[in-house]
């Protein structure tokens, strides 16, 4: 009988990294982080997935606003007002981060869509760029909406 756990003969595996199915199959487990060392891929693909919720919250926000014109100007000032209050800035400034970061891992994603970036450099280097400029780049927005007057405490 061969040692390897995929023959069947879960006893042999000495790694923790095989299950026995109900059918009775042996088969891996799926890669975690006890397998796998973490690794600035992930944190890029986990912030993919954070980010695509936060854009859901930032939808609610945009319907709001759009409600808000329809309803007329009294309630479109209060929203607005809302908006202008150092709260409706954080949040904007939140948002401007999960807009940076939807672009820059979506860029990642379409660059490895077709077959490039997927070096062991390539990759780190896109998963970096995605991981750590979205605030910066949300920082220098926001400087530049200040700077030029469009937004003021």
């Amino acid at each position: 009988m061969s040692s390897s756990p995929t023959t069947g003969d879960q006893t042999t595996d000495r790694t923790g990294r095989f299950v026995r199915q109900p059918n009775g199959r042996v088969r891996p487990l799926s890669p975690h982080l006890q397998t796998w060392r973490w690794h600035v891929t992930m944190t890029a693909s986990i912030l993919f997935r954070v980010t695509i919720g936060a854009a859901s919250f930032g939808a609610l926000f945009a319907l709001g606003w759009l409600a808000a014109v329809a309803s007329g100007p009294e309630t479109y000032a209060k929203v607005a007002a809302c908006a202008g209050s150092p709260f409706g800035l954080f949040i904007g400034f939140g948002l401007t981060v999960v807009l940076f970061s939807f672009i820059l891992n979506g860029g990642r994603h379409l660059i490895n869509d077709t077959g490039n970036g997927l070096t062991l450099k390539s990759a780190n280097l896109l998963s970096n760029i995605a991981v750590w400029s979205p605030i910066p780049l949300a920082v220098l927005f926001w400087v530049v909406l200040f700077a030029t007057g469009r937004v003021s405490l």
